[in-house]
């Protein structure tokens, strides 16, 4: 038998030029046991940045429910679409009239951002104020999102003009006999039970801000947050609370010649939804987007754009529906996150992306896991019941830089459990590369 001399020596040195990790099949081994340890279905896939090889591929092509992971394509289409700073306002004057417009912007009396010049604005004009909510085109939960969520900080409604981050914070201490609220704009709301009851002492109407008080047969105190029921007349009230001054309803459109005033660093709020994986910051910075691509605040369209757009090359087209990953609907497969996540890397500064990101035993999401003398994962976790995933970068301890993806879903055991198995997995890959 003849041999190609030449075919060889390509072959040979292609061989030899391919990225390799080390205990590859040892690290296979052990997701193939854990997946079959707990009946679930596992995917990683790790990614050699220098190399631009994939160096381990287990099930990435398969698709899976995100959960949180879904905000790191929010953020690529954030920093594609928005400047250094957030549109806080759209406004017009006319007259002595200034009728405004909501951008989308999640920094109003926010407690978990930075303060804003819109408040200051708005309270320092002299002009009659008319708020009009006619650029929003959306429904202020997100499709797939569980509605039985509605009382849960998570799942704060969407709306075009947010305040206090479309929560009231209700308090008592364990010595005083009656509530105190952070917002007495709210006190109107609030009604007392008629029944005792040692947990869940707050309950809000799903359909309402009617919320009823039930007294604990438990001396303990509580510090609660809890979503309100938006309507453009509650925010209109709310508002005019807050700025002392009369807010009126107008159905006016966005015309062209309207002016904006710009709010806090884009960043600020980037950080808050990666690190703490804010689900309303996420979801109020699509609609952001969606203001700037087309006029309209629709989640939608900016995602339709987005991945028409942005996402072009993405290994395998994901079913994205919301920003935040609230929605089961939501799946993308673990070699498209990692795809993501070099997008990333490739078109912005390093410092300025892991600045924004979760870290191992540090802060974050990620401050109870992989805890190590030298941090080596940074990213951003995603987890729903029986969900739990984890991508972006893994600096071994020779220093070199991976990005992966490690995706689980539809284990039925907890959480912590599959967490601490994910850090096995991955400090294997930190210690012997």
């Amino acid at each position: 038998m003849k041999f190609n001399l030449a075919l060889v020596a390509v072959l040979a040195m292609a061989a030899c030029s391919c990225a390799s990790i080390k205990g590859k099949k040892q690290i296979l081994n052990s997701v193939k046991a854990f997946e079959a340890r707990y009946q679930h279905h596992s995917g990683l896939v790790i990614y050699d940045i220098e190399s631009g090889d994939y160096i381990l591929d287990y099930h990435g092509d398969k698709y899976f429910t995100p959960a949180s992971n879904t905000k790191i394509l929010t953020l690529l289409a954030s920093l594609k679409t928005l400047g250094d700073s957030i549109p806080g306002l759209y406004y017009l004057e006319s007259g002595d009239s200034l009728i405004f417009w909501g951008t989308g912007d999640p920094s109003l009396l926010n407690a978990n951002l930075p303060e804003g010049p819109v408040f200051k604005f708005l309270n320092n004009t002299d002009k009659q104020l008319y708020f009009s909510s006619s650029n929003y085109f959306d429904e202020h939960f997100g499709p797939g999102w569980a509605w039985d969520d509605y009382l849960y900080t998570f799942s704060a409604e969407k709306s075009p003009l947010p305040i206090y981050g479309n929560l009231f914070t209700v308090s008592k201490s364990n010595k005083d006999t009656h509530l105190k609220l952070e917002q007495p704009f709210f006190k109107q709301f609030f009604w007392l039970g008629d029944t005792v009851r040692t947990e869940n002492v707050l309950l809000r109407d799903i359909s309402s801000n009617n919320t009823f008080y039930f007294p604990s047969s438990v001396e303990s105190g509580f510090n609660e947050q809890i979503p309100f029921h938006y309507s453009d007349y509650f925010l209109a009230s709310a508002l005019a609370d807050t700025l002392n001054q009369k807010v009126n309803l107008v159905s006016y459109s966005l015309p062209d010649n309207y002016k904006t005033i710009y709010s806090i660093p884009s960043d600020s709020a980037y950080k808050v939804m990666m690190q703490e994986s804010d689900n309303f910051i996420a979801e109020q910075l699509m609609l952001i987007n969606a203001g700037i691509l087309t006029d309209s605040l629709n989640t939608e369209r900016a995602i339709d754009y987005s991945v028409n757009h942005y996402l072009q090359q993405i290994p395998d087209e994901p079913v994205w529906v919301d920003a935040s990953g609230l929605s089961r609907y939501n799946l993308f497969t673990p070699r498209s996150m990692v795809w993501v996540w070099n997008e990333l890397y490739k078109n912005y500064n390093p410092d300025r992306l892991f600045a924004l990101l979760s870290v191992g035993g540090q802060f974050g999401t990620l401050k109870k896991y992989y805890k190590n003398a030298t941090p080596y994962i940074f990213g951003k976790t995603g987890t729903l019941s029986n969900n739990h995933n984890i991508s972006g970068f893994l600096k071994t301890k020779k220093g070199k830089l991976y990005i992966f993806a490690f995706m689980n879903n539809n284990y039925p055991t907890k959480a912590a459990v599959i967490k601490k198995e994910m850090e096995r997995i991955l400090y294997k890959v930190y210690l012997n590369n």
